[in-house]
């Protein structure tokens, strides 16, 4: 099979392009439409097709987009990430990719986009459901793990979005103003560590800005970092739109502009070469690397068979199973008894949800429904609705009918968690709560009923008011088109939950550590809270959450016994092997993933209070005992540095903290990290964040002072929407008196031309905010060269009450089109 990292293939790619014309290379700078890069039969290229998703193929036809609006063909739906993550399972993960090829390899695509690998900075971002972890290292191994499966099958897979996409609100043009450390430790290294594991043939940069330059054209970032740091060889690719200075981009290590322009930008890219503006050493860099991505289809050995959708709807099944998180279970509630009278509530039991909308957005072979698996298992089952599964509107009539139905049984099962328009690609929610009908519900219930079971459909944390009088609680997230029968599985005991939360539940949104900061103004998103992410920073400023990270129960119990090292110390480039012994010390057979915290004693900088460094998942049957390896590299122990821009392995004592949740340790190891690195003065000097203190009256608050030194730089005062330009959005031009009638035509000629008149809520409103925060460069870029540079400009001169440049403007355009049609 070919491998477009491959020395042959790429020196083939390279004679290829010292044979192409200076157009024909410009022309491959970008896509041939929405899904292909170009092809060249007279150097006999072939066009070849890449297509989402990050947990599902989401092959289209004709009618093609990137948020999921028109049909795709029928393809296995297996969990959202969030939901797989939460699995902790490495060989899952492997087959899950496995199975994710195969169904590339049926369908001709070369290269799967994805998964996505954005942090879990805030519960709020509205695409959570569709990124792993708020931790690096287990985000990064997860990653790699699903990206070997899929490269296994010879079609390549995208890491995306690269980097820090967090958020939602404004994301084709925000900027994200980061520290090196923070960058460094929490929000790059997960794609380093799947980058360097993992080889991926491709990656995605995103739309926003990183501290002040679009990561389209990012040269530090594709550049310095991916490729000379990382050793990546692949092809970089813009998220669909995400080109903002193309020839520019070129010259930064931007390789593919997806989708085409309609040749808007390959022209550009050609008159810079010709100008002497870019250097075309670099574009036939660029070239070549997407032509090595081209040539890998050649000669793929497609199955005569193609991958059974039956055999991908049980391996959806197991998944969806192993990825439940049981987070209560007070008087073994769970698992579910055959013998008892069960009632279910909750519309999601018939109607379920279990996908986020948007680009990531699967048309399902099937899908079990939890109400038709709990019949499998236990014959006819008594079902009230409780909720409108779209809106979820206050109905007491439906409550009325809950309880009716709870007070007749043994148990009852509320099945609830977010409709779709409350979580989506293209919009951040607004609150962690659940709609107020699901909360009177499940409270009216279990008032009822005390023996009521609460299973949760949701991409992202939600608050839990009711979680006092509901004694058993089971986390299904987005389980994917088999999540009804997996989370059956999961409640009736046929699978033993064994899942681990990959991102930490806060009590309420004001104790996450970005909220001050989220989504940002002026243009820029502030990370004042720096490494202190998710647990990271509820350990070290020691608040109380809801649910910790890594926390998650089991059917079963278990037992660490003991622990011991290989060695007592780890020096640079080495690492150290820790044994952990466990014992399933309970009557089911079941898995337990043993966590690894490092806690530094006496560092002589600020440092979270412990930080995972190892893991590892093991299935254990009634009584058996294993001792289980775990081999903890010392990259893992580093610090950034940021006053040096090196990574620092600093010498001294550490303790190993080995537990079933970060805050469930059941075993400590001490080791010593034996290294002649030590701190630059300026990191040093930068103390920790002030919220970290219990006495600080406002927990959250970071002082522009403490920033600045974080950053090592003045401050960025963000931007004014005014003067318009280019990367101004639709929402921010509105603002005048023309902008709002440019608004108006826009919003329904890109409905209009999606054909979403029509629509469900949850798709319109994310084509609306998309519509409203999308820069106006990116409608030349969408609409193929219908709109123009040019005639944006003449917009912008209006908009900044320029009438004379408007008009100077305007009669350019036309004698430039005067001239075209001469010479037509």
């Amino acid at each position: 099979m070919n491998h477009p990292l491959d020395p042959t293939l790429t020196a083939q790619a390279q004679a290829l392009v010292a044979q192409m014309t200076l157009a024909e290379k410009a022309d491959f700078c970008s896509g041939k439409d929405f899904w292909h890069l170009p092809g060249l039969a007279r150097l006999d290229i072939p066009s070849i097709m890449v297509t989402d998703g990050p947990h599902g193929l989401r092959k289209q036809g004709q009618n093609a987009d990137h948020l999921g609006a028109h049909r795709s063909i029928p393809a296995t739906c297996f969990p959202t990430a969030s939901a797989l993550a939460s699995s902790w399972d490495l060989d899952l993960m492997h087959e899950v990719g496995i199975a994710l090829g195969q169904t590339c390899v049926d369908e001709d695509v070369s290269v799967l986009l994805g998964p996505g690998m954005n942090i879990k900075r805030s519960p709020l971002c509205g695409r959570n459901f569709e990124y792993f972890s708020e931790d690096p290292l287990l985000n990064g191994q997860i990653a790699a793990s699903l990206v070997n499966g899929i490269q296994s099958q010879g079609v390549g897979a995208c890491l995306k979005h690269f980097a820090v996409n967090n958020q939602e609100r404004g994301r084709m043009y925000m900027d994200a103003v980061v520290d090196d450390r923070t960058l460094r430790e929490i929000y790059l290294r997960g794609f380093e560590i799947a980058v360097r594991t993992a080889k991926p043939w491709s990656v995605m940069c995103a739309y926003n800005r990183l501290n002040g330059v679009y990561c389209s054209e990012h040269d530090w970032l594709l550049n310095t970092v991916l490729r000379e740091e990382w050793g990546f060889e692949g092809s970089v690719m813009t998220d669909w739109g995400a080109a903002n200075d193309r020839p520019l981009g070129v010259k930064a290590g931007l390789d593919l502009e997806m989708p085409g322009s309609g040749g808007v930008n390959d022209a550009l890219v050609a008159q810079a070469v010709a100008n002497g503006d870019l250097d075309e050493a670099d574009l036939d860099r660029a070239v070549a690397r997407n032509i090595a991505l081209s040539l890998s289809s050649l000669n793929r050995q497609k199955p005569a068979t193609p991958a059974d959708p039956d055999d991908q709807h049980r391996l959806a099944r197991k998944a969806a199973a192993q990825s439940c998180v049981l987070l209560k279970n007070e008087k073994q509630l769970l698992p579910l008894s055959e013998r008892s009278k069960i009632v279910l509530i909750g519309a999601f039991a018939e109607k379920p949800r279990f996908q986020g909308a948007g680009s990531s957005q699967v048309r399902p072979t099937q899908v079990d429904t939890l109400r038709q698996a709990l019949t499998n298992y236990l014959g006819d089952i008594d079902y009230a609705q409780g909720y409108d599964p779209v809106a979820s509107r206050s109905n007491q009539t439906l409550i009325t009918e809950a309880v009716a139905l709870a007070k007749r049984a043994d148990v009852a099962v509320v099945y609830a968690g977010l409709p779709g328009i409350y979580e989506s690609e293209g919009f951040d929610r607004e609150h962690l709560d659940l709609p107020d009908q699901h909360n009177a519900l499940i409270t009216a219930v279990c008032a009822a009923n005390p023996n009521t079971v609460v299973v949760l459909a949701n991409g992202a944390p939600v608050t839990m008011p009711w979680i006092d009088q509901v004694p058993a609680v089971i986390e299904g997230y987005l389980g994917g088109q088999a999540s009804g029968s997996g989370l059956a599985d999961a409640l009736m005991g046929v699978q033993n939950p064994a899942g681990k939360l990959a991102e930490t539940f806060p009590l309420n949104l004001k104790d996450v550590p970005c909220t001050p900061f989220f989504p940002g103004e002026r243009r820029q998103m502030q990370y004042r809270e720096g490494v202190y992410v998710g647990y990271r920073y509820y350990d070290t400023a020691r608040r109380d959450v809801l649910f910790p990270f890594g926390h998650g129960l089991s059917y079963t119990d278990f037992a660490y016994v003991e622990a011991n090292t290989s060695n007592a110390s780890v020096t640079a480039g080495g690492s150290i092997t820790l044994s952990v012994t466990i014992k399933n010390t309970g009557k089911r057979a079941g898995a337990e993933v043993i966590q690894v915290y490092r806690h530094s004693r006496g560092s002589a900088i600020h440092q979270p209070e412990q930080q995972l460094c190892g893991f590892a998942k093991v299935f254990l049957q009634s009584s058996e005992v294993a001792t289980v390896t775990i081999e903890l590299d010392a990259e893992n122990f580093r610090t950034f540095d940021h006053g040096t821009n090196q990574w620092v392995l600093e010498a001294g004592a550490v303790q190993l903290r080995i537990g079933s949740s970060s805050r469930d340790i059941r075993l400590t190891q001490a080791i010593n990290v034996v290294s002649t690195h030590t701190f630059s003065d300026i990191a040093k000097t930068t103390g920790a964040p002030e919220f970290l203190s219990p006495e600080h009256s406002q927990p959250l608050d970071v002082s522009d002072a403490l920033f600045r030194n974080m950053l090592n730089r003045p401050v960025p005062e963000g931007e004014d929407i005014r003067p318009f330009h280019r990367n101004s959005s639709l929402a921010e031009i509105r603002t005048t008196w023309l902008g709002s009638k440019v608004y108006e035509k826009a919003i329904a000629g890109f409905l209009g031309g999606m054909g979403l008149q029509n629509t469900d809520p949850t798709t319109r409103k994310m084509f609306e905010e998309m519509a409203n925060h999308m820069p106006l460069r990116a409608a030349v870029l969408f609409q193929q060269g219908k709109i123009s540079f040019d005639q944006i400009d003449t917009l912008l001169a209006l908009l900044n009450g320029q009438p004379l440049k408007a008009l100077k403007l305007l009669l350019k355009n036309r004698r430039h089109d005067a001239a075209e049609k001469r010479e037509r």
